[in-house]
């Protein structure tokens, strides 16, 4: 199986047995390593082939491409890779968790039509629904994906979730070309707001990103690394999570200190937000990790910058308020 390694943006589900992800230690696959260009964000298409070519004279054809990843800025190229799947009579797979509902939009990439024999998803991402999975396929392919479904990985279904998921895709047809579309707006523009703010925000040559999400070394901050960014934004009423760069192990840093940090825009657009909003949260983020403020005094500002972004967007009419509790008696 050729996938992404973690620091380069694959999903612990792709990694190898000694890792403990899916792939090796569940399935029994020896995983290696899709070639990678840190300066693009993106698999080094020449430099992948000629590795799998590489291991094609020593015997080890590949069977299963592995497309998609949980730092997900850029489409990733699977059409390159269609004629030398064929050629070793490989499946090709796009794990769309992260960017499913960009592409239900239309918007990043059409995996299918590029060469994927199934595209599977997170239901609960940038597709906004109850948590689950989908899998997307070609017809001849149904019968193999429906025995492997059930009863190998399931044993039933959950009407409730069946009934909210029902909901989330309609919501979708009417409004996901809107949603998609102001998610990857909003992107670009706090990608663009951090870098004017002294962030080092990732392939900032490229727009910073294609997707909902960006990427950011904040080895150079104060704050020196991901998780104690993560941890005194948090303390800001400002939600990040710590990521590995791709060129952090090589220089000795691990997924609990690592480099980076992740940042995604998908919940922020569905309570309203637009591009001039971004330059708001930019300048809170700076306040913590460049200017070290007081994480509790820029959380009360946080909290009063919320207040007008009270309901859930993109989605059929509710009274209600985002968040909002209600009391059961």
């Amino acid at each position: 199986m050729m996938a992404l390694p973690i620091p380069d943006g694959g999903h612990i589900s792709h990694a190898k047995k000694a890792l403990n992800g899916t792939a090796g230690a569940v399935h029994g696959l020896k995983v290696r390593y899709f070639e990678y260009d840190e300066k693009e964000l993106n698999i080094d298409v020449d430099k992948s082939i000629k590795r799998i070519r590489r291991m094609i004279k020593k015997g080890k054809a590949v069977t299963l491409f592995m497309f998609g990843a949980s730092v997900f800025p850029f489409p990733h190229p699977v059409k390159d890779f269609r004629d030398i799947a064929d050629e070793m009579g490989a499946f090709i797979s796009y794990d769309g968790a992260h960017v499913a509902g960009l592409i239900a939009g239309g918007f990043f990439q059409d995996p299918l039509r590029e060469g994927a024999d199934v595209l599977s998803m997170s239901t609960h991402k940038t597709l906004p629904g109850p948590q689950g999975g989908l899998l997307v396929s070609w017809e001849k392919y149904s019968d193999r994906i429906k025995k492997a479904v059930f009863p190998g990985l399931t044993s039933n279904h959950h009407l409730n979730s069946v009934a909210g998921k029902a909901i989330a895709f309609a919501e979708m047809l009417k409004y996901g070309k809107e949603y998609a579309s102001q998610i990857i707006a909003n992107a670009k523009a706090l990608g663009q707001a951090l870098y004017e703010e002294g962030f080092k925000v990732l392939a900032e040559h490229k727009g910073f990103t294609e997707s909902h999400t960006i990427l950011i070394d904040v080895s150079g901050t104060p704050l020196k690394n991901g998780r104690a960014c993560e941890e005194a934004l948090e303390s800001a009423n400002i939600i990040v999570n710590r990521n590995l760069l791709p060129w952090d192990i090589r220089e000795g840093r691990n997924y609990l200190a690592p480099g980076g940090i992740r940042l995604g825009t998908s919940e922020v657009t569905k309570i309203g937000m637009k591009e001039s909003d971004m330059k708001e949260i930019a300048s809170l983020m700076k306040r913590v990790v460049i200017g070290q403020d007081d994480p509790s005094t820029v959380g009360r500002d946080v909290e009063a910058f919320r207040q007008s972004f009270k309901k859930v967007k993109y989605c059929f009419e509710s009274r209600a308020d985002a968040y909002e509790y209600f009391d059961i008696e």
